[in-house]
């Protein structure tokens, strides 16, 4: 019987080397035994780094992030792939690389597939990469909110400045239990150890009391936090008591704002420039030799701007209403555009990739370093925007 040792099944440690044999014809890996260095990682450590580089909780409700297509487990990732867009070219290179996992900002399946066939371009996608063992990877929005992500790199062209985001991310967890909380004082004609006992037997409910004084009568506090279920319940045996019930506050809780985290960014800058220095910035920083403009009403190239509203990608929703001298992003719908103007805003448009693609270098360094170098990360060559200026 001959066997090959096959690296998709191999866990290597610094005492141990396991292999799975399977009969074929010999195959021997001699750089996969004989190299130390030898680093890759399983899909599933791969998939739990990725999302605590940018958690996707971060991501629009909208959006179809993470994991999209998985080879059947276990899978190995030592090749993982970069790319804005997958498309069937860049599919053909991250073959051509061997690539075991592609990681394509924009998530290359979005609508609902009812069939897996030949006819179309992203079944097509789906099927190449099951077929050659690469699982697909999508991050989008998540990466547009988080500190570390696209827009924040797409700030870094223009200038010394500060930035903040323009709709912030809130926390993914509340600061205390519940989404509700409900205060109401108790007085001495009251049974305090009742009502304080009912309340704490129903679920998801939590208590604490304190004195107060209400014209100029001691009294009890009770405040309880609560689930939405839970508040149902609460509601249901405080209206019974129709003195008690009137005099009930019932608040909603919100989850703490992110102040780094969120979509697109309001930059100020430390000093002035004029829209034309502007604009060769953003020419430099996203490598382009033309950019579309639109001046806002009583604006030309020598007026002053000091605060820029960005987005990469499509930031049409995104901006609308964010004061600022200038409004950067990839694209923006026509009528949008003449809002903008009419309120004396100028806009520069870039086309939607173009401001979102050069942040992959940053991303190749900064994954390079959170996977602590267990994978070799390649960026596509092919990948480009489908429009150009002729």
């Amino acid at each position: 019987m001959r066997y090959s040792v096959l690296p998709d099944f191999c866990m290597l440690s610094s005492h141990i080397r396991l292999v799975r044999l399977v009969p074929t014809t010999v195959r021997l890996v001699h750089s996969l035994i004989h190299n130390p260095s030898c680093s890759f990682m399983d899909l599933k450590a791969v998939i739990s780094s990725l999302n605590d580089f940018a958690s996707l909780s971060f991501a629009e409700s909208w959006d179809n992030v993470g994991l999209l297509v998985e080879p059947s487990p276990p899978h190995i990732v030592n090749t993982l792939f970069l790319t804005n867009d997958l498309t069937e070219e860049v599919m053909e290179e991250a073959l051509q690389k061997k690539a075991d996992f592609i990681l394509s900002y924009h998530p290359p399946i979005f609508r609902p597939m009812k069939r897996i066939t030949w006819k179309t371009w992203k079944e097509r996608l789906v099927i190449r990469a099951l077929e050659n063992r690469i699982a697909i990877y999508s991050p989008h929005t998540a990466y547009d909110a988080a500190p570390q992500g696209v827009n924040n790199w797409l700030a870094k062209g223009l200038g010394v400045c500060t930035s903040r985001p323009i709709h912030f991310s809130k926390a993914l967890n509340y600061p205390t239990e519940g989404t509700h909380r409900v205060e109401f004082n108790i007085d001495h004609t009251q049974d305090l150890d009742k009502i304080i006992s009912t309340v704490k037997a129903i679920s998801d409910v939590s208590v604490t009391s304190f004195s107060a004084r209400t014209d100029d009568e001691e009294q009890t506090r009770i405040s309880l936090n609560c689930s939405q279920q839970a508040l149902m319940q609460v509601v249901a045996f405080l209206s019974q008591n129709r003195q008690l019930y009137q005099k009930t506050e019932i608040l909603s809780l919100e989850k703490p704002l992110l102040l780094h985290t969120g979509m697109g960014r309001l930059c100020t800058l430390d000093e002035s420039v004029s829209l034309a220095t502007m604009i060769k910035r953003i020419k430099t920083h996203l490598k382009l030799s033309h950019v579309r403009l639109a001046l806002g009403v009583g604006r030309t190239l020598e007026s002053q701007v000091k605060v820029v509203a960005l987005c990469a990608g499509s930031g049409s929703s995104v901006l609308q209403g964010a004061e600022a001298d200038l409004y950067l992003t990839g694209e923006m719908s026509h009528h949008d555009i003449l809002d903008a103007v009419s309120q004396g805003v100028s806009v520069i448009l870039c086309e939607h990739s173009n401001t979102e693609r050069g942040f992959l270098s940053d991303l190749r360094d900064m994954l390079s370093a959170h996977l602590e170098n267990k994978v070799n990360i390649i960026l596509s060559e092919t990948d480009r925007d489908p429009l150009q200026v002729v």
